[in-house]
């Protein structure tokens, strides 16, 4: 959770108390972390603000490489391992310096935490040493989520049946963002790995492991399954479109991201002299939908699945299971944090800023729901399955569809001007783009080009060959 300087200002008029935490340089910088980890162990978190002193004023503190090493190699004395935004504001008023503002949150419900060993509780303005009893506690809460079937180690998984480049590309994005130490990539090993992520238990890979990185899952976990239908009108009497997919989770997600985008419209509008192309739903609102699905669904059900459904009207995202804890389905509108049900997967995702948190997610689609005027979608949980709802302004029609194709987007000219003359893998596209992220690449530039016939695969007949890559047909040729 990013910070501004103006918030801190505002942080400063007030006392220091169980969330908040001064200190003036990182020469206390253990006794800051200590307070660090009374916030993980808290309901709450909290922020540790170093550069301003006991009183509230901002003085800040210079910040060179050592200091940051100091605060990493700090941050890798927390057990189980913590990730938090770490960041250095720039004081208008004081050249040079900064103020060194650390959030410290419990996304994923794995209290107790442990600093240097120990673990610390906050109480008011106060941290301390936390009871032998209130540990036990905590620890005893946290063991009973390993009899979750995410979390039961798996025999029939071997080394062979896991995609290392999702799985180093997963390595590579957490670091990225800062949620994971440089040093998680020294090892390539997929065993090292996956054990990094806490996807492996004494040499046995975590049922989690195969749902997120398995090559194959049609064999082992047919609930890795996702179904996609157009609907014609209001009900599901009659079919437009149709497909079932299996696969580890982010093939699904790329798949049901891809029909998204096959049938709902795009519609266009003028934002600061430049045309800004919207779905009929906004992209993140569904986004942040299908990621929730696919994370929390219920997959010890073997017959369960993930489900889209385009109706003339709405859609509806449906995943086998139920709310995550701490949702209250009557008074989604307010502040509220959960506890997710696959917190190992969700883990994951958010190492890959796919993922914040719950109550993050329902507040970005109603938000965006309501930034584009349409009403704010709803949430369901019964007879075994929960289902999102988000409703359409307008009937979608494959009228409109086909209308909408022949309008071309700024990032598809700019796809043209890279693959000219060359065929390019999704990698070579990527950095001659300069973009990180793959679905970005194939919803906003590779998959409206190719519905225009503007861009084509090499190997049509093996879409997801490891080999493949795309080139301008002759009539994006012609719109050189």
């Amino acid at each position: 959770m990013l910070i501004t300087f103006e918030e801190i200002t505002h942080l400063t008029a007030s006392k220091e108390s169980n969330s908040l935490e001064f200190k003036e340089t990182t020469g206390q910088l253990t006794r800051g972390m200590e307070s660090g980890c009374a916030f993980m162990n808290s309901a709450n978190g909290g922020y540790l603000l170093f550069g301003i002193n006991d009183k509230g004023k901002i003085t800040g503190q210079e910040v060179s490489d050592k200091t940051k090493k100091e605060i990493a190699g700090a941050l890798r004395k927390f057990e189980p391992a913590v990730f938090v935004d770490v960041q250095y504001i720039p004081i208008p008023t004081h050249k040079d310096k900064y103020i060194i503002a650390i959030h410290f949150e419990d996304i994923f419900n794995r209290k107790p935490y442990l600093f240097d060993g120990r673990a610390y509780v906050r109480i008011e303005s106060t941290t301390s040493i936390m009871s032998q009893e209130s540990y036990n506690e905590l620890l005893i809460n946290r063991h009973k989520e390993q009899f979750r079937w995410e979390a039961f180690p798996n025999k029939q998984l071997s080394v062979e049946m896991f995609d290392k480049e999702k799985v180093i590309g997963t390595i590579r994005l957490g670091i990225e963002n800062g949620r994971l130490p440089e040093s998680t990539i020294e090892n390539t090993s997929i065993p090292v790995l996956l054990d990094k992520l806490d996807l492996a238990e004494d040499g046995l890979f975590k049922n989690a492991a195969a749902v997120l990185f398995a090559k194959k899952t049609s064999s082992h976990f047919p609930q890795c399954k996702l179904r996609l239908a157009r609907f014609k009108g209001t009900n599901r009497s009659e079919f437009i479109d149709n497909a079932q997919i299996e696969g580890n989770i982010f093939i699904l997600f790329d798949e049901a991201m891809a029909f998204l985008f096959k049938h709902l419209s795009l519609s266009g509008k003028i934002i600061k002299a430049e045309r800004e192309e919207e779905l009929s739903i906004p992209y993140k609102a569904l986004r942040e939908a299908v990621i929730n699905a696919l994370c929390h669904r219920d997959y010890s059900n073997i017959g369960g699945s993930t489900g889209i459904a385009i109706y003339d009207d709405r859609i509806e995202i449906i995943n086998t299971g139920k709310l995550p804890k701490g949702i209250d389905i009557n008074n989604l509108t307010s502040p509220h944090k959960s506890i997710p049900n696959n917190p190992l997967i969700a883990n994951v995702l958010y190492r890959r800023k796919m993922l914040e948190s719950w109550g993050r997610g329902l507040d970005l689609m109603y938000s965006e729901c309501k930034r584009v005027g349409l009403p704010i979608p709803t949430l369901s949980d019964n007879q075994g399955e929960v289902v999102v709802t988000f409703y359409l302004k307008e009937q979608v029609t494959e009228q409109v569809t086909e209308q909408v194709t022949e309008q071309v987007t700024e990032q598809v000219i700019t796809l043209i001007k890279i693959l000219s003359d060359k065929e390019m893998s999704i990698k070579d596209i990527l950095e001659a783009l300069n973009l990180r992220h793959r679905p970005t690449l194939l919803y906003d530039y590779i998959q409206p080009a190719m519905r225009l016939d503007i861009v084509e695969q090499t190997q049509p007949d093996s879409p997801k060959s490891p080999t493949q890559k795309y080139r301008l047909t002759s009539k994006g040729k012609a719109m050189k």
